[in-house]
């Protein structure tokens, strides 16, 4: 479990006023994609929409590094895949239909929390080696 004291505050103020996180998986990726980003208690989740082979959440797989971007700000972060049957599901899929509520989102946040994105599920730590 994280501590959202290893996240600046500024990171935390950012995400809580925006839809978009820039995000960038494993070492050799040069680009950032944006992707939804949920906060839950002091933990912080994303994901996988199109649950693809080549993504962002399966280069977190296997190489566990990458960066968050927002703003101008880059954090090093490690990428922790959440078990489908872990009970924090619950609470991910909320933070998810509140924080995207608005209406071009609801399609995509109701699908978003369907039973079988548990498997596409990243948590996000602070990566204590910074690279």
């Amino acid at each position: 479990m994280t501590n959202t004291n290893n996240f600046p505050k500024d990171f935390q103020n950012y995400l809580n006023r925006h839809t978009l996180i820039g995000i960038k998986a494993g070492v050799d990726r040069e680009s950032f994609l944006n992707i939804w980003m949920v906060q839950v208690g002091d933990r912080f989740f994303s994901r996988s929409w199109n649950k693809s082979p080549n993504s962002w959440f399966t280069s977190f797989i296997t190489s566990g590094v990458g960066q968050i971007k927002y703003g101008e700000s880059i954090i090093n972060v490690l990428g922790k895949k959440v078990l489908p049957d872990d009970p924090v599901h619950e609470s991910i899929n909320m933070a998810y239909l509140q924080k995207y509520d608005q209406p071009e989102n609801l399609v995509y946040s109701r699908g978003i929390t369907q039973p079988e994105y548990a498997d596409y599920t990243m948590e996000f730590l602070i990566d204590p080696n910074q690279y």
